[in-house]
């Protein structure tokens, strides 16, 4: 109970007493002021008994509440504790062999195992590609892309940065070897940081959805930004290289934080260069297939709109195979609104995602209104990106839009499993 509450109890029982006390003896003339002194005593007495016995219980009440608290904080904190044990031992299990006496007898520890070995396989593999330069045409690069606005997963739109976070700065002279090589030793090393930023759904602004960025940190700790490093990297034959590095991280922390984030999905970027780097698809395909009962249906892949018209019927062949799967897909960078709704679906597309101001802009209306229309009925929902201030959200909810993502509801947070 409150001071007030109390306050309020005590001065009531008083009243009581004194009532009592001075009422009496105009109630019974007989009887004399001693006697009704007793009787406003008593009176007194009994009120604040029963203040203390119901002060007592609540307390024992609220005792009881915060054992309760504490004996489930500690159950969490065992479970969280027999969880990193077993990541431990997981992980011991890497440098094992998956024929090792008793590791059989394990449930599930095979496959464990096995899709952790694959994972770590490729990414040695893709290492060793950063010193040599791959045969063959190179993936082109958009426009998109060289502007390093968000469609490799490598980081997100400019606006995305923090403003604690800094660049590797370009001095007059600094020369393409030198970022380069800044590159490949930020890949060999693993200094990939991992990024997320929530997608809400609207108006209740409840997490629903992550986007995963991956940024590179060189060895003084700043970061390399994709437009210091996409061109060289073009040149170099490492585009897809890269970006396969960068999906293989967010897979990494997808699988490390899913059990933690029960009813959260993960939005990862998927590029053109990666769907086109056969030899890469082939072992990852494997992989999400090992694991797709740990990923569905946390994972969904975000593949620019420009990708998806230039990659044909080779890139929605291979998302297919990763729907069958269980993934889901988001499409971004959306320019044309004119969007068949109904083909994205039957392809496991789920989400589109369109810039606040372009849903917003008053000359866009009729084409937003279209695909609206279009949307009704359909299992897919329109993300409203790039969302800054509470006048832009009340628009948007004026237009009933269900999800939204940028500044307002979260800047890209540093994931506490990200090394």
């Amino acid at each position: 109970m409150t001071r007030f509450t109390h306050l309020v109890y005590a001065l009531s029982y008083l009243l009581a007493g004194l009532a009592a006390g001075l009422g009496v003896p105009l109630a019974y003339p007989g009887i004399g002021a001693a006697v009704a002194v007793l009787s406003g005593s008593v009176v007194i007495l009994a009120g604040g008994l029963v203040h203390e016995v119901v002060t007592r219980l609540n307390q024992e009440r609220t005792n009881a509440l915060r054992l309760r608290g504490l004996r489930q904080a500690v159950d969490e904190l065992t479970e969280q504790v027999n969880r990193t044990r077993a990541d431990l031992a997981t992980l011991r299990g890497r440098t094992a062999s998956t024929s090792s006496p008793g590791l059989s007898e394990l449930p599930n520890a095979g496959i464990a195992v096995e899709a952790i070995s694959a994972e770590a396989d490729l990414r040695r593999s893709l290492v060793g590609r950063l010193g040599t330069r791959p045969a063959g045409p190179r993936p082109p690069v958009s426009p998109a892309r060289r502007a390093g606005n968000g469609v490799s997963p490598a980081a997100p739109a400019a606006p995305e940065q923090s403003p604690a976070e800094s660049a590797i700065p370009e001095p007059p002279g600094i020369d393409d070897g030198a970022v380069l090589d800044a590159l490949r030793d930020a890949l060999q090393n693993d200094r990939i940081d991992v990024y997320l930023q929530p997608v809400v759904s609207l108006p209740q602004r409840k997490h629903r959805h992550y986007e995963v960025f991956s940024r590179l940190r060189a060895a003084d700790g700043k970061y390399l930004m994709p437009d210091q490093y996409l061109e060289i990297a073009e040149r170099a034959g490492l585009i897809s290289t890269i970006d396969n590095l960068l999906l293989m991280r967010c897979i990494e922390l997808i699988r490390a934080t899913q059990e933690r984030r029960h009813n959260i999905g993960f939005i990862a970027n998927i590029s053109s260069a990666t769907l086109n780097d056969a030899a890469f698809m082939k072992h990852f395909l494997q992989i999400v297939a090992q694991q797709q009962h740990q990923l569905r249906p946390k994972l969904v892949f975000e593949l620019g709109q420009a990708d998806l018209l230039a990659g044909g019927s080779a890139v929605l062949g291979i998302l297919d195979r990763l729907g069958r799967l269980g993934c889901r897909f988001s499409i971004d960078q959306v320019r044309d609104l004119d969007i068949d709704v109904a083909d994205l679906v039957s392809h496991e597309f789920h989400f589109i995602k369109v810039g606040c101001s372009r849903l917003l802009d008053p000359a866009e209306a009729e084409h937003v209104g279209a695909l609206r229309r279009r949307l009704d009925g359909q299992p897919v929902d329109l993300i409203a990106e790039k969302v800054e201030t509470e006048a832009q959200l009340a628009q948007l909810l004026e237009r009933h839009i269900d999800f939204g993502q940028g500044f307002l509801f979260g800047e890209p947070r540093l994931s506490r499993r990200s090394s």
